[in-house]
């Protein structure tokens, strides 16, 4: 009797293994299903071309890209020992730390004065956001004829109030200051937005409790506001620095990387050397070293910024 048992069990055995072995195929199936056509895209637009830029960044290349004669690091040394290089690198710098601290602190502060319960506010929350909706095209041409030397709106009020007039986009230290005011006006839009719903979020009763107690304006800000929005301002400063790195459309428009390549950020040099001067070797290995700046800088974004964040 016993012996029958056993035998009849093995079958059923058999049958629950092969059950759960076509489940597992037909859920590896459904997940290749759903799943290939990203994959196939991160594949054809970010993992190839990012592994083609690194192999290319070690060869010379002719002008159609193709790589003729492998040199090693040769391409890095000469860029990390280049003058004009370490000058645009020097520049960038600057025009993301301007760029970022500049939208993250307007940003905030339109977020937090449209948060006010006053009339007419929805007025001034329509226009804070309104640059989302301005191409880089357009708000180039707004700003270009702001900047204007001889009819801009600058131009206008130096003359009205006596002041010397200003080449905003012929003098090198003036073109930096208006490339910087130029994109924090553009990204001013999305910042403000993220910020103000984030404050929007904040429960009443805390900042209530605190005008129980007395407490100043100032002081909720710093201690209750900032504190509960502490996860969305981690995650927008992340992606303003990144998107500062990678500003493009206003610089070429707007001054072309000049004058004196005062305003050659990074990606405008690449843009240049790839393009322009068909030397896409060099310009590989500059997008690489890029690469590598935005992944350090967001790698101590993550180190010291997420220590403050409260959740």
């Amino acid at each position: 009797m016993r012996y029958k048992q056993r035998k009849e069990e093995k079958p059923l055995m058999a049958t629950g293994l092969s059950y759960n072995k076509s489940k597992a195929l037909r859920d590896r199936l459904y997940a290749l299903i759903f799943l290939g056509p990203s994959l196939l895209v991160l594949i054809v637009f970010v993992f190839f071309p990012m592994f083609r830029t690194l192999y290319l960044s070690f060869f010379l290349t002719n002008n159609l890209g193709k790589p003729t004669v492998f040199i090693g690091f040769a391409n890095y040394i000469s860029l990390l020992s280049s003058s004009a290089y370490l000058h645009s690198l020097q520049a960038t710098f600057i025009y993301v730390i301007a760029v970022s601290c500049l939208t993250l602190t307007l940003g905030l502060l339109l977020a937090q004065t449209a948060s006010q319960k006053v009339r007419g506010i929805s007025f001034f929350r329509t226009i804070f956001s309104g640059t989302m909706g301005v191409s880089v095209s357009v708000a180039a041409i707004f700003w270009l004829f702001i900047f204007n030397p001889s009819v801009g709106m600058l131009d206008q009020l130096a003359n009205l109030l006596h002041l010397p007039a200003i080449n905003w986009l012929t003098q090198p230290g003036w073109a930096m200051t208006a490339v910087v005011i130029s994109t924090v006006w553009m990204n001013l839009g999305f910042t403000f937005l993220i910020f103000f719903g984030a404050i929007q979020s904040v429960p009443s009763t805390l900042y209530e409790a605190a005008q129980i107690e007395g407490v100043s304006k100032i002081y909720q800000f710093f201690h209750i506001t900032l504190p509960m929005i502490s996860p969305t301002l981690f995650f927008v400063s992340i992606i303003t620095l990144i998107e500062s790195f990678k500003s493009f459309g206003l610089i070429d428009l707007m001054t072309a990387g000049g004058p004196d390549n005062a305003t050659n950020l990074l990606v405008y040099r690449i843009y240049q050397d790839a393009f322009l001067s068909g030397n896409y070797g060099l310009a590989s290995t500059e997008s690489v070293i890029l690469a590598l700046i935005i992944a350090f800088f967001t790698f101590i974004q993550f180190k010291v910024l997420e220590k403050r964040v409260n959740y």
